[in-house]
């Protein structure tokens, strides 16, 4: 499967402790000259994803949560949350994105914990290390779709840009379903910048 800027390198079955999905590997260049980047993701599919809109979590890569259960962030629930309605529906995607730290890197990100522990929010020290609040663009996840044949999804996230960047790319959201899980006294101050300064919606806080 080829898009305009992804190609599908990978394709095997993928049983894991929610069911079995199956999962794809894909590759993308984007950007010209010195803007050139590529990026790599994998494709997460379980059921029929076709027939109708299909239940979409786009997931960057968090090694801190998804891995060693940090509680930072709300990251390893978050993709539990969608892994599980996805088994519970029988159908839907995780696109999995290497954007670590909303896109700054592993090595960055320590340095923005490191800034977060002196006392600046997430934002902040995104900045003081002179990167963007959040440095994602969500053209990869996009192309895959296309790739993967798919037009209509109904969105698992409370990020505002997520849906805005599927639907300049002609996917069309059909809802954003809240992807809420309960929080731990570590990552308050965390989500409350998500919601204050990155517009993330929570019906809950």
């Amino acid at each position: 499967m080829h898009s305009d800027s992804v190609q599908q390198v990978a394709s095997a079955e993928f049983p894991t402790r929610w069911g079995n999905f199956r999962i794809f590997g894909f590759q993308g260049t984007f950007g010209k000259g010195e803007t050139e980047r590529r990026e790599e993701a994998v494709a997460l599919v379980m059921g029929d994803v076709q027939s109708a809109p299909a239940l979409l979590r786009i997931h960057s890569q968090c090694l801190t949560g998804d891995v060693f259960g940090s509680l930072r962030c709300d990251c390893r629930q978050q993709l539990e949350l969608a892994l599980a309605m996805i088994a519970e529906q029988g159908a839907g995607i995780v696109v999995y994105e290497q954007q670590e730290g909303r896109g700054i890197g592993l090595m960055a990100k320590l340095k923005a914990y490191q800034l977060q522990d002196s006392g600046l929010d997430t934002v902040e020290a995104n900045e003081r290390l002179g990167f963007k609040a959040d440095q994602r663009e969500f053209a990869l996840p996009a192309e895959i779709l296309k790739a993967l044949g798919i037009s209509r999804v109904r969105l698992l996230s409370n990020n505002p840009d997520k849906v805005a960047a599927l639907e300049r790319a002609g996917i069309e959201v059909t809802e954003r379903v809240p992807c809420e899980v309960p929080a731990s006294v570590y990552a308050e101050d965390y989500l409350k910048t998500k919601k204050d300064k990155l517009g993330h919606l929570f019906t809950s806080r």
